[in-house]
């Protein structure tokens, strides 16, 4: 009886071994730091941009967030966006053009659920933790910041 299972657990995992996809570490990162590179380029470019033709530093780094979200939201809506995610990795979904993305999917998926229930339920399945221990970090921070003032910590 222990010999069936025992072939039976190497059937399994020989069968395991099989269907599980490999990944190779340094391509990923390769293409996780093209991608990357590609959209802080693009960045640069449109923050560039804005300064020569007159906008502050403040200014140019807001059109160039607002732009980066724009381009990442119509990429999603055409589904194109995806696939650069998925070839580039975290190198697509590090930089605000992920969280775009992260927002706009939902959104554009569950649209047909309609307004309140689709979009307005499911839009922030991706990003709502992000947000939320962002903001609870923030206040958390903040406390001890001012606690630590009022103590003479800091």
């Amino acid at each position: 009886m222990d010999e069936k299972k025992e072939q039976l657990q190497k059937k399994y995992n020989s069968y395991v071994k099989e269907v599980t996809p490999t990944h190779n570490l340094w391509a990923n990162m390769a293409k996780a730091f093209v991608t990357g590179g590609i959209i802080c380029t693009l960045g640069q470019l449109i923050l560039n941009t804005c300064i020569k033709y007159g906008l502050d530093k403040d200014t140019a780094g807001s059109w160039c967030s607002m732009i980066l979200v724009l381009i990442s939201v119509v990429l999603t809506g055409f589904n194109i966006y995806p696939s650069i995610a998925n070839w580039g990795g975290a190198g697509a979904l590090v930089p605000i053009t992920g969280f775009a993305n992260g927002v706009a999917a939902p959104a554009i998926e569950f649209q047909k659920e309609g307004q309140v229930f689709g979009i307005g339920c499911k839009i922030f399945t991706i990003a709502g933790p992000v947000i939320l221990y962002g903001i609870f970090s923030s206040w958390v921070l903040g406390l001890i910041y001012w606690i630590g003032k009022m103590w003479g910590w800091f």
